[in-house]
Parts: C-alpha cells; sequence; structure tokens
C-alpha cells in the first residue's frame, strides 16, 4: 500500500512503502508540488533507491526556484536509511519526536 496526500496544513503525508511500484504515482503527485515541500514521513514504512531518486528529483527542480524538501516525522529505521545513502546531507530532516 501507499498513498500521498496534501494535508489541511499543507504537508504532504506519505504513507506505506514508496518503492519501484509506487515511484511513477510518487513522482506524478511531487511534479504539481510548488514552492517549500515539507513531507510528513510519520507512516512511512519503507524507501527503495528508487523512491530516494523521487526525493532528489524533486528537491533538485525544487532547489532551481529556491527552496527544496524538508522532512518530518521520519522514524529511526527511515532516518537509517538517508544516513547510509547519504541523503542525509541532502535534506533538511525532523526525526520523529523532535
Amino acid at each position: 500500500m501507499f498513498e500521498i496526500e496534501i494535508s489541511d496544513e499543507g504537508k504532504i503525508l506519505v504513507e506505506g512503502r514508496l518503492d519501484a511500484a509506487q515511484a511513477v504515482k510518487a513522482q506524478e503527485f511531487l511534479d504539481r508540488v510548488e514552492g517549500q515541500c515539507v513531507l510528513d514521513l510519520g507512516k512511512l514504512e519503507y524507501i527503495s533507491s528508487a523512491g530516494l531518486g523521487v526525493l532528489l528529483k524533486t528537491h533538485k527542480r525544487l532547489m532551481g526556484f529556491g527552496s527544496g524538501i524538508k522532512l518530518i516525522n521520519v522514524n529511526h529505521h527511515i532516518h537509517d536509511i538517508f544516513r547510509y545513502s547519504g541523503f542525509d546531507k541532502l535534506f533538511e530532516i525532523v526525526a520523529a519526536g523532535d
């Protein structure tokens, strides 16, 4: 299962597994985002290299307009994936509970 939607507060809620099977859906959604992008990953269970690629492509596009992606509510497991891949140096990351 994978869901992506905009909350009432304007945050993008990501839930489930962001893997190769869901990368196109996520990219199509994020391609419509303009300005500062805050992704709430509190319910994200897994992210694959394809999912990381979606975030990187979106981040690069938004950086061209002077903003980027901020990741919030990142659990320990997902944060480890960002750290091991070096993506923790690209994104502003706020851990769950901070």
